[in-house]
């Protein structure tokens, strides 16, 4: 299916994110279907249909057929709509389904953002060390001790 959303992309000449635009998609959700990550849903392949409707949908779906609908009244119910347009009657019972869709981005981060800390470093001055002793060790086993003057 990846290939014949490509080809209705080129016939449309645009790019990914202009197609992606046009259906109601995110970039990144169209993304990942043309590479094969994920497979496109119900909802993307009627979205691609309402914003092209000159697509076969049998093509689209099945890759049978032509890519130009030809028998585009036949999908025509009696008042003019299209057998596969939402159905006004059922979107209010599904509006919420949809924000768990892969196809749409997800919203802002539901964690807080953390507070900014802020680390001080105090450097303690240290009075100067002094000598005391010194100790120097012979080889034989002696040592001698040093006392600097005071």
């Amino acid at each position: 299916m990846k290939d014949r959303i490509n080809q209705i992309k080129l016939k449309e000449g645009m790019t990914d994110g202009q197609f992606a635009e046009k259906i109601g998609i995110s970039p990144a959700s169209l993304s990942h279907i043309l590479n094969g990550r994920n497979k496109p849903s119900l909802e993307v392949v009627t979205k691609i249909h309402k914003a092209c409707s000159y697509v076969d949908l049998e093509w689209l779906l099945y890759g049978t057929g032509e890519m130009v609908n030809t028998h585009d009244a036949s999908q025509q119910g009696e008042n003019g709509t299209s057998l596969f347009d939402e159905n006004p009657f059922f979107l209010s019972e599904y509006s919420g389904d949809s924000e768990y869709r892969k196809e749409i981005e997800p919203k802002t981060s539901v964690f807080p953002a953390k507070d900014i800390v802020r680390e001080e470093i105090k450097y303690v001055e240290k009075p100067a060390r002094k000598i005391t002793e010194i100790r120097i060790f012979f080889d034989n086993g002696t040592y001698e001790t040093f006392h600097p003057d005071k």
